[in-house]
């Protein structure tokens, strides 16, 4: 099973008060704003960097830019939304896709419903968003979209992951790394992540 956890105090004590059933969805949505940023700082530490003449108010000086390809992020709808403004922080050039895919409650498979992406994905680095990895579907299914277009230079973020998640995603998809605040127990009869911290979306957006 591969996954890199990012371990940060900052983003342990945010994460917990995420989990806490009484977090307004105010707070929970700031706080996953400044999980995603501070998440995004890990994940874009292997972005490459190109020699760039300036000059300092005191003389010529040689720097490092970022060169190569540029970002992309990809939230998967709905509760992706709610990570893109923290990515978008530490990389305001990025261009922004959506994919829409829910879960179906009775198979607990994904369903897509919505697809749009950058014009020039296939340049650019990938990172695609969404707070939980539970059954892994939704991400596995988002990314095989993705790479239909030519893109083959792609990441996951999540706040959350499951074991069963993991696999999945390691299974259909080897070559993407995953990046968790955390990785949790399991899944439970209802495809819900324990401990978690509930649904997410309904969490984000006041809408339970």
């Amino acid at each position: 099973m591969k996954i890199n956890v990012v371990r940060h105090p900052l983003i342990e004590h945010k994460l917990s008060m995420m989990r806490d059933k009484d977090t307004n969805c105010k707070d929970f949505r700031q706080l996953l704003k400044e999980i995603s940023l501070l998440m995004a700082y890990e994940v874009t530490r292997d972005l490459p960097l190109e020699d760039t003449i300036i000059e300092t108010p005191m003389t010529t000086f040689t720097g490092k830019m970022l060169g190569g390809r540029s970002i992309g992020v990809v939230p998967i709808l709905r509760a992706g939304l709610g990570m893109v403004d923290g990515v978008m922080e530490l990389v305001p050039s990025a261009k922004i896709g959506h994919i829409g895919c829910y879960r179906d409650p009775d198979t607990h498979q994904p369903v897509e419903y919505y697809c749009k992406l950058p014009i020039d994905v296939d340049q650019r680095q990938i990172i695609v968003v969404d707070p939980m990895l539970a059954t892994g579907g939704s991400a596995a299914m988002a990314i095989d979209f993705i790479k239909k277009r030519g893109v083959t230079d792609i990441k996951f973020m999540c706040l959350v992951a499951a074991p069963e998640g993991v696999m999945t995603l390691n299974n259909a998809h080897p070559d993407v790394p995953i990046f968790a605040a955390a990785l949790d127990e399991r899944l439970n009869e209802q495809a819900y992540i324990i401990p978690g911290l509930g649904d997410a979306g309904d969490r984000l957006f006041g809408t339970k």
